[in-house]
């Protein structure tokens, strides 16, 4: 039986030759990231700014369309609802939903949205939970987010220093930080919600990114050791076309799995996936073409510079 090959066995592709387009690419991406973030910032959402959570049960099943649009008729800055399940909300389906709002400035006291919310919704629904975040607590997880984020990128470069060499952690966090941020970014220049499933998104992506570069930096290890004087820019190319094919294939059934979700997901999972989905484009790309070429730069990286030499004087071949 032969099998589905979207990307030949053995390619010969001079990544390293066009990494200076690579690098124009991902710096325009960056400085368009960068200064989206300066003049539009982030569109918190309530987890970040404060707000109220209402968790209703129905008798039957909920509408959720036609709740929300009960509830922005009320004019809150912000709201979010979404079904959840377990325990009595398993019968009937879909009779469980959690309410977030985010108040206006004159909207009064956080009781006062509380009864706002049940008189529009009216007397079919049990309010199981009512709870309310403060300015405080939301700047706390605001902080929190972000610390999360960095310090995942950092942790992963330094497990990557250490399981493979110092040269490779360092463009390892300048790889997985370059892709984190410029999604980010995408948050920014959307003005898509950012709240602590879109740091969940963030963190997902590193650890995605990282396996895709893992990969390319254990065959150039690999490499190394079968061709110990080819230099460093024949072996990075080498090495790349040597993980092309599992590199494309993992991304493209990961791609495809996430684009139901992003079409068929509805509007609370619209922002997660679509991170998720340009994130996996982006790190596919930075995997590929950046994170190996940036060890180049690197000092004693560079120093294997030397003419290729190999058993009976040809030069090594791909396999």
């Amino acid at each position: 039986m032969r099998l589905l090959k979207l990307i030949p066995d053995h390619t010969s592709i001079d990544f390293v030759g066009v990494r200076f387009y690579a690098f124009g690419i991902d710096g325009l991406l960056v400085l368009v990231s960068l200064l989206s973030l300066l003049f539009n910032g982030l569109n918190y959402g309530i987890d970040f700014t404060g707000g109220v959570l209402l968790e209703v049960k129905s008798a039957q099943t909920i509408n959720i369309g036609a709740m929300r649009g009960q509830i922005d008729k009320l004019g809150f800055a912000e709201a979010q609802l979404q079904y959840f399940g377990g325990g009595e909300c398993e019968t009937p389906a879909n009779s469980c939903v959690l309410i977030r709002v985010q108040p206006q400035k004159n909207s009064g006291s956080d009781q006062i949205v509380v009864n706002t919310i049940r008189n529009a919704l009216g007397s079919g629904y049990a309010f199981r939970r009512t709870e309310v975040v403060g300015p405080k607590v939301s700047d706390e997880l605001k902080t929190d987010g972000i610390i999360a984020t960095i310090a995942a990128v950092i942790m992963i470069g330094i497990y990557v220093a250490v399981r493979f060499e110092w040269q490779f952690g360092l463009s390892a966090i300048v790889a997985t930080g370059h892709d984190v941020f410029v999604t980010a970014g995408l948050f920014s220049m959307l003005h898509l919600d950012f709240t602590l499933t879109s740091v969940a998104a963030l963190l997902t992506l590193a650890g995605y990114s990282v396996n895709d570069t893992v990969v390319v930096f254990d065959r150039i290890r690999e490499n190394r050791r079968r061709y110990k004087r080819m230099p460093l820019r024949e072996l990075i190319n080498l090495s790349t076309n040597n993980t092309l094919s599992r590199t494309v294939l993992t991304s493209g059934a990961t791609a495809i799995s996430i684009i139901p979700l992003l079409l068929f997901g509805g509007p609370t999972l619209f922002d997660f996936t679509a991170a998720i989905l340009f994130g996996i484009v982006v790190g596919t790309f930075s995997s590929i073409y950046v994170a190996a070429a940036l060890l180049i730069y690197l000092p004693q990286v560079a120093g294997r510079e030397e003419p290729v030499t190999a058993p009976g004087g040809a030069a090594p071949r791909s396999r």
